[in-house]
């Protein structure tokens, strides 16, 4: 299992700053083939300034969904430090 990208990402308005809401597609390999998956996090900076990122939303796919949600969280992690996410 491999994430191989995030697309048609788009942040949604919430009215708390610390707190940001997105959506998108999560492309995923998974036994050499491609999945599409419906998706929605957010991403919470904590008071000293580190972030968590939750998955509020993921369609459904044929594989355990603890290992590619912790693929998902590290991944989206990464594409947030980068500032490749919408603002």
């Amino acid at each position: 299992m491999k994430i191989l990208e995030l697309k048609d990402v788009v942040r949604k308005d919430f009215p708390i700053y610390y707190r940001r809401l997105y959506s998108g597609m999560a492309v995923i390999e998974l036994l050499n083939k491609s999945v599409e998956s419906a998706l929605a996090f957010q991403i919470e900076t904590k008071p000293a300034g580190d972030t968590e990122v939750t998955i509020t939303s993921l369609e459904e796919v044929d594989y355990p969904l603890l290992p590619l949600k912790k693929e998902l969280k590290k991944f989206i992690g990464e594409l947030d430090s980068t500032g490749s996410l919408p603002d």
